[in-house]
């Protein structure tokens, strides 16, 4: 009896182990778009960022289309904010996070938008001049225009340095404007601050509108 008792608990050690074992074997897969990513060393600065996190691996970068991919373990619950918090820190700009958890469920960012031709009718559509550099401008541009509400679309365009915006009727370019300056950017009627201009990246330094 005492051997068939001993038998059993080392089966259940066993199993118990082999449980654990599977737990940390199991990984989320995570999908990011990034923009601004220019140049291979962009690519190197983003994924040296993120193996900073010991359990990341096969991290790849997609340079045509901004597509960073990577898997890391499941066990340890890595949100979509602290992923688009890593993709800042580089450097960057996310523009969106898809998890694929490993019990099949995914969580994702990517809002579908559906525009009616009523609601295109009611917005405005607007130009500033924006001033800018490179394609990580244009990212940083571009999000700080859509956070302001009543935006329906901003596009920047790098040779012109002229911001497209669609705008509901409720919604000015000066509050665009603004968000754009905090941001770091000139337009000619608001200046970012010198502070937030010297923190942007070398890159993305241009010349200041006077």
């Amino acid at each position: 009896m005492k051997y068939i008792i001993m038998l059993a608990a080392m089966l259940l050690i066993v199993m118990s182990s082999n449980n654990v074992q599977a737990q940390n074997n199991e990984k989320d897969n995570f999908l990011v778009q990034v923009d601004g990513l220019g140049c291979p060393f962009c690519a190197y600065g983003l994924e040296k960022k993120f193996k900073e996190w010991k359990g990341l691996k096969n991290p790849k970068i997609d340079m045509e289309t901004g597509n960073f991919t990577f898997t890391y373990p499941a066990a340890e619950k890595l949100t979509i904010a602290a992923v688009e918090k890593q993709v800042e820190a580089a450097g960057y700009t996310p523009v969106s996070v898809v998890i694929n958890r490993s019990d099949g469920s995914i969580e994702t960012t990517k809002k579908e938008v559906v525009t009616t031709k009523k609601a295109v009718q009611a917005n405005q559509k607007s130009t500033v001049t924006v001033a800018g550099n490179c394609d990580m401008c244009k990212a940083r541009i571009e999000k700080a225009a859509n956070s302001v509400t009543g935006v329906q679309g901003a596009t920047w365009d790098k040779n012109t340095q002229e911001l497209t915006l669609l705008l509901s009727n409720s919604t000015t370019v000066q509050q665009v404007e603004q968000a754009i300056a905090k941001a770091g950017h000139d337009t000619p009627d608001v200046k970012a601050s010198n502070k937030t201009y010297n923190n942007l990246h070398g890159c993305c330094q241009y010349p200041r509108l006077k």
